[in-house]
């Protein structure tokens, strides 16, 4: 896909010299594939007898369907572009400059696979890897997995489906370290950033569910086996485990966040499910154009930057957001506070 979708960024405005001005920052993303598009999606009137490009059989696990039943269309070409995971091109694009910001302040952000299909990487091997730069181990990857052996058997699986024309789904992760303490909300409901957090990743195209820390295991296991124990050690507080993954009550609680995604596999397949013919009302194969085999590494990427918007805005809430002077003025009389609240 990154033949045709090799895009660009342009900043149009908002920044000077290289540092923000405080006013919207405006992002444009050309996609170099539209060129072959421009009578098929052309804004002016054509004969939709000769539009080859129609779309009248929708794919099954798509937004097609309910989509053209909600707009009254009657070509799935409206709904199948704009509901493309293209549009996270965006998200990935303002969630850098959030991670810029994040940078500020020695916070980290790190995405990878652990699951593809039926390819899991085991826990024990996942403690370790997690410690080292997560980035920079899961790029060396095809498949943005921390192992070099499971990273080899998740493209062997792309292999075997791609001649079968089928596709994957899987599990990222996400983590954040160095997040300070008491980011969100225990009081408003709509300000708990698990609350938020989950809005924002649950809206990533294909992904079907979303945990934190232990997630869905918490509830088979008993409370002295999930909640993470307090100690005093070399003068501060630690945690003995991180199994609410970084969030009590709606808050940040200064261990690293850890968020999973869980993502169906891809809708469109070569191998093309049963549909129907809207127009002829008569059964026929889904349509197919083009798809990926699998596409979880791409979708912790965006999770990332999703991640680090959401974070943003409860970052500012607490500590300011007018300058980058009094913010980080705001964050180190915190880090005081914590030294001087939480020390012996």
């Amino acid at each position: 896909r990154m033949k045709i979708e090799s895009d660009d960024i342009e900043i149009l405005s908002g920044i000077r010299h290289g540092y923000t001005l405080g006013s919207p920052i405006h992002l444009l993303i050309r996609n170099n594939d539209h060129v072959n598009w421009l009578d098929s999606m052309s804004v002016s009137p054509v004969d939709k007898v000769n539009d080859n490009k129609k779309i009248s059989r929708p794919r099954p696990g798509h937004a097609d369907l309910p989509g053209l039943i909600k707009y009254r269309f009657d070509d799935a070409r409206n709904v199948l572009e704009r509901a493309s995971a293209r549009e996270t091109t965006m998200r990935v694009a303002v969630g850098a400059i959030a991670k810029k910001f994040f940078k500020e302040f020695n916070i980290e952000f790190g995405s990878h696979v652990v699951r593809m299909g039926e390819i899991v990487v085991p826990e024990e091997i996942l403690q370790g890897l997690r410690k080292k730069s997560i980035n920079a181990e899961a790029d060396s990857s095809l498949v943005r997995c921390l192992s070099s052996e499971y990273s080899n058997k998740m493209i062997q699986l792309i292999d075997r489906l791609a001649k079968k024309g089928d596709t994957s789904g899987g599990i990222c992760e996400v983590i954040v370290k160095n997040l300070p303490p008491g980011l969100g909300s225990y009081v408003h409901w709509d300000r708990k950033l698990d609350g938020l957090l989950s809005a924002a990743l649950m809206s990533i195209q294909a992904v079907k569910g979303v945990e934190f820390g232990l997630g869905f295991k918490a509830s088979e296991l008993p409370g002295s086996a999930v909640h993470d124990q307090l100690e005093y050690r070399d003068d501060k507080i630690y945690r003995l485990s991180n199994n609410a993954g970084g969030l009590e009550g709606g808050m940040t609680n200064g261990e690293d966040l850890i968020v999973r995604l869980a993502m169906k596999p891809l809708s469109t397949l070569r191998k093309t499910l049963k549909s129907i013919n809207l127009d002829k009302k008569e059964n026929e194969s889904a349509h197919f154009e083009r798809a990926d085999i699998a596409a979880i590494g791409a979708c912790g990427v965006v999770a990332e930057a999703g991640t680090a918007c959401t974070l943003m805005e409860s970052f500012l809430d607490k500590f300011g957001r007018d300058n980058l002077a009094e913010i980080r003025e705001n964050y180190t009389h915190f880090q005081e506070y914590l030294r001087s609240r939480l020390s012996k």
